[in-house]
């Protein structure tokens, strides 16, 4: 059995272990409710728009445009969003692994490079044997939005100058605060299946001309889209370090009760060996 003064100093270290996973978890909580702000007001464009640009495009008949082209995906380039830190369950873990099992297929038949942001997917993706193009590693909770739209520009830039032929980007997108849902995103090219309909259908009057519109808002759309992605995995790690944070707390405490428990039979014990050697002494003065 552990002496008196073990099990007292484990509950005292116990309990000073749940004092830090609940100030973590009050911490995750505020920047879980800035970001899901961030991530609800832009859900509403973000879901619509790859829809509105490629029935537009249609309509504009810009298919020679070198953002709408489309080519044999021989090099192929993704963007994986992860965190900094641990101590959010398996929100990396989960993604690192689709991520790379769906990479390393695709290295197999075309080149694939990497553009990582998150020292998570920095250390894992170094070890991999993949070819990285740039890593932003460091304080990515306090990275600007200017900071991803160069990053994003910089993935349009290889697009055009046709240095990449596909654009994924991975992520944990914000589903609920149970769990997040891994997601391999194709950023570009973008998705074909409004063209047919939208080219057989009657084209609205547009001031200036459609042409002029989409030369403009298509950079700036994938350039959000982009944003929207980081946004998103930033509410869903906050999401998921406020649940393990919750659940630690909670261990802690079922911890906590079952050394209180053991402290007090031990005690218990004690008191009833102390009672008896003193009934034992006083029986054999007596005689």
């Amino acid at each position: 059995m552990p002496a008196l003064i073990d099990l007292r100093r484990r509950i005292r270290s116990v309990r000073n272990t749940q004092q830090i996973t609940r100030a973590m978890k009050t911490v995750s909580t505020a920047k879980f409710r800035k970001s899901q702000r961030l991530v609800l007001e832009s859900r509403p464009w973000w879901h619509t728009w790859p829809a509105l640009v490629t029935r537009a495009a249609a309509w504009a008949g810009l298919q020679d445009h070198p953002l709408l082209a489309r080519r044999e995906e021989k090099r192929i380039t993704g963007l994986v969003i992860t965190s900094d830190k641990g101590l959010c369950g398996a929100f990396n873990s989960n993604l690192l692994a689709k991520t790379h099992e769906y990479f390393e297929a695709k290295a197999r038949t075309a080149e694939v490079r990497l553009v990582l942001i998150g020292k998570k997917a920095e250390s894992y993706f170094r070890r991999s044997g993949l070819p990285i193009l740039r890593a932003i590693a460091e304080r990515t909770d306090k990275i600007q939005a200017a900071e991803i739209v160069a990053v994003a520009q910089d993935l349009l830039q290889q697009y055009i100058l046709q240095r990449t032929d596909a654009i994924v980007i991975a992520y944990n997108e914000f589903k609920s605060i149970l769990a997040p849902r891994v997601t391999l995103r194709p950023l570009l090219p973008l998705a074909s299946e409004s063209e047919g309909a939208a080219a057989g259908s009657s084209s609205p009057d547009w001031e200036p001309e459609l042409s002029a519109v989409l030369r403009s808002l298509l950079p700036a759309g994938l350039t959000l889209e982009v944003l929207h992605c980081f946004y998103e995995s930033q509410a869903a790690e906050q999401a998921a370090r406020m649940m393990a944070m919750e659940n630690a707390t909670q261990n802690a405490e079922e911890l906590i009760s079952r050394l209180i428990l053991v402290l007090n039979k031990i005690r218990q014990a004690s008191i009833t060996k102390e009672l008896l050697e003193i009934m034992t002494t006083v029986e054999a003065l007596a005689k």
